[in-house]
This record gives structure tokens, sequence and C-alpha cells, in this order.
């Protein structure tokens, strides 16, 4: 069995240059890549399209490519904890593509299933359907949309063995497989990593076919992008 293994992401990001699209797992700052995002950091690569949920906070997650102006373009859903996000958006610094939730995780999924385009009712008749174009089934109106792919795809499962196969745990699961599927490059960072075998194969997310590297993390923050708190009674 083939073991796709590398040591660090150091390794694991080898090849990534300027110019490049990623995609990034994670829903808020749930179950992201954030040992590779750092490397991203150390690199300097810049001129980045980066394919997200959301584009994390200020100091953290992508957040951090951010700052650095490494992101030329983001695609995501949901932008709103980000106030350099908001700075670079308005001033005209940064490149934006702004997708309905549902409709960026068919269109990951779409890309890594062969599938070129798919039509959903989803913003049918306001900006996101503007130049696109649209359709009547069984009475209602319907926007094609593209499938994505990207040259490096950036996953984190909870744990993974040694051929790249994926188990996410609870909601870290969010994006993560459809992105696995659609990256050219698949790196996956896992919290434990075991030799294959080990994993039960009926709890496997994503099969290792999908991933083409694989590392333990060193160490993971696991954040509350959003901690509430109430007095005790």
């Amino acid at each position: 069995m083939i073991n796709k293994t590398v040591s660090n992401a150091r390794e694991a990001l080898q090849g990534l240059a300027d110019g490049m699209t990623l995609m990034l797992g994670g829903f808020g700052l749930c179950g992201i890549p954030e040992n590779s995002i750092q490397e991203i950091l150390r690199l300097g690569v810049k001129e980045l399209t980066c394919i997200s949920n959301n584009a994390g906070v200020d100091d953290f997650g992508i957040g951090l490519l951010l700052q650095t102006k490494q992101v030329r373009k983001m695609i995501s859903s949901y932008v709103g904890e980000n106030a350099e996000f908001e700075r670079q958006l308005l001033s005209g610094e940064l490149e934006v593509e702004l997708i309905p939730q549902g409709t960026l995780a068919e269109r990951c999924r779409a890309g890594g299933a062969g599938i070129p385009a798919f039509f959903t009712p989803a913003g049918y008749g306001t900006e996101v359907g503007a130049g696109k174009e649209s359709r009547e089934f069984n009475g209602k109106m319907y926007l094609l949309e593209t499938a994505l792919h990207a040259d490096f795809a950036f996953v984190k499962a909870w744990k993974g063995d040694t051929a790249g196969n994926l188990i996410y745990k609870g909601t870290a699961r969010n994006f993560n497989p459809m992105m696995a599927t659609a990256g050219k490059i698949t790196v996956a960072e896992v919290e434990e990593l075991v030799p294959a075998g080990e994993l039960d194969p009926n709890q496997i997310h994503t099969p290792g076919i999908f991933v083409q590297r694989i590392y333990q993390g060193e160490r993971y923050e696991k954040r509350i992008e959003q901690r509430t708190v109430r007095a005790a009674v």
C-alpha cells in the first residue's frame, strides 16, 4: 500500500507557488488546516485565490494571510468576523466572490465528482445571478453554477492513516470532505496518524484515493469564534 506520509507541513506544501488557487476546509474556526496555513504564511507566496467558507478572524486562520496581503481573491460564503477582510474589500485591495453556502459546498463537490456545472435555485433574481445562465424546471427558475477546482486543497481531520484515509470529528467534518476531492494535490493534516489498516473502513469519511500528502499536525488551538457564557445560578 502506498505510504503518503510526509514529515511536516513544510514538506507537504512543496510546489506551492504564487498565483495558485487553494481550497481550505473549515467552518468558522472549526476544522481549519491550522498548520498548513502557518506554513503558507511562512512561505510568503502571494497573489493567491482562496476558496473557503469564511476568511477566519483577524489574527487566526486565513485572516493571517490577509494581514500579509498574500490573498488576491476570496471565494467565500460568510466573511462577517474579519475586520481586515472588510477593510480590504471596501478599499478595493481584495477581490471577493460571495456565494450562497449550499452553492459553495455543491460547487466544491461537483469539482471532485467530475461534474462541470449544475442548476440551483439559490440566488436567482439577485446579484448572485447577474450574468449567469438561467433555466426553468417544473415552473421554477434555476441558475447554472460551475464546479470549483484548486491547485492545492488543504483539509484537517481528526484521525488519518498512512494511506491517506481520513475521519473527521463532529462538525469539523463541514467543508473538508468536499474540498478533499477537488484539489489537484490534497494535503491532509491530522491530529492522530495511524498505520494503514487501523481505521474501521465503515467509519472513513474521505478515502485515501483523494489524498496525496498527509502529516500529523504539531498543535491545535481549537479556538472558539464567539464565546457565550452566562452567570451561574
